[in-house]
């Protein structure tokens, strides 16, 4: 899926696609050239021209602020925090963290990572007062143990499942990232991010690896069966219970509707953290979307899931 920022520049020529083929001569495989075709990754595609297009544009701006807007409401921070901004780029979200007023929480104090030179030199131009951090999140979150109270990231996490060369595997980048970030958060600790997967392939390999590295997790989409619908990866770190109607997910995050609750734990659910078919929960949650489509439904009670006994 693409994200809505990038198809804002329509006065200019569309922008070739984010692939390329080796030569012939550079290739270190027996298979044909067109089976090596891999995807360009962040640092290559944000480039100086892209760092600038992506800061100036005041609709990305108004996208950007909207979604760290909404992040913050699911973080719910009650005191200034310290915060690690995953895929900070040009410090968009960083300027609304460093300006959120007293009575919501705010300022907050953060700390921005990103793979992209370009983005973080955009930044440094802009003065934000953030640090910054030139590093790749695929090879981990190189901070000391329970270093932050949160963590946010808008529109990054999914360049993860991109394979920039044969040997790239997707699924150890998002385990080094997770277990980085899970490890990097104090205990109690929150993180939100926000992400635009490509298909459910993807979705479900990213929300797979952030229950595995132990993240009590859920999944939030806002604006469902649009064109723009965004998700949102809402993680805890310890110090909450999963709740089993799956609306408070974490006993701390408030207002929580449309919530899939992603926790290997839960009855009803399997070890890759997926709601087991014909489950009490998979009854629950089947109920719930037939509801919000307007249908009638029969009411759920203590009976709901069982089954029934063998006649004789």
């Amino acid at each position: 899926m693409s994200r809505p920022e990038d198809t804002l520049y329509e006065p200019n020529p569309p922008s070739p696609p984010f692939f390329h083929t080796p030569p012939f001569h550079q290739q270190t495989s027996n298979k044909p050239a067109e089976s090596l075709t891999v995807v360009r990754s962040a640092d290559v595609h944000y480039n100086d021209t892209e760092a600038r297009k992506y800061t100036t544009s005041s609709r990305i701006q108004n996208i950007q602020a909207s979604m760290t807007h909404r992040a913050l409401e699911l973080l719910d921070l009650r005191s200034p925090s310290f915060i690690l901004d995953v895929g900070c780029g040009s410090g968009l979200s960083g300027e609304i963290l460093s300006s959120m007023p007293p009575e919501e929480g705010g300022p907050h104090v953060w700390v921005g990572m990103d793979i992209s030179a370009s983005m973080l030199d955009v930044a440094l131009q802009r003065d934000v007062e953030g640090d910054l951090l030139l590093a790749d999140i695929g090879q981990g979150v190189p901070f000391r143990a329970g270093t932050f109270d949160a963590a946010v990231s808008i529109s990054a996490i999914q360049w993860l499942c991109n394979a920039e060369t044969s040997e790239v595997s997707p699924a150890g980048r998002l385990a080094r990232f997770f277990n980085g970030l899970y490890a990097s958060l104090r205990r109690g600790g929150r993180a939100v991010c926000q992400f635009y997967p490509k298909n459910d392939e993807q979705k479900k390999m990213i929300t797979g690896a952030a229950v595995k590295a132990g993240f009590g997790a859920g999944l939030l989409e806002d604006d469902p069966e649009t064109k723009n619908v965004k998700y949102y990866l809402v993680l805890t770190v310890g110090g909450g219970a999963v709740d089993a109607n799956g609306g408070d997910i974490t006993g701390v995050i408030k207002d929580m509707d449309n919530v899939d609750v992603l926790d290997p734990r839960r009855k009803g659910q399997n070890g890759r953290g997926e709601i087991k078919k014909g489950s009490k929960a998979w009854i629950i949650r089947k109920k719930e979307q037939m509801e919000r489509k307007g249908k009638v439904v029969k009411a759920t009670s203590k009976y709901t899931g069982r089954k029934r006994r063998v006649a004789f």
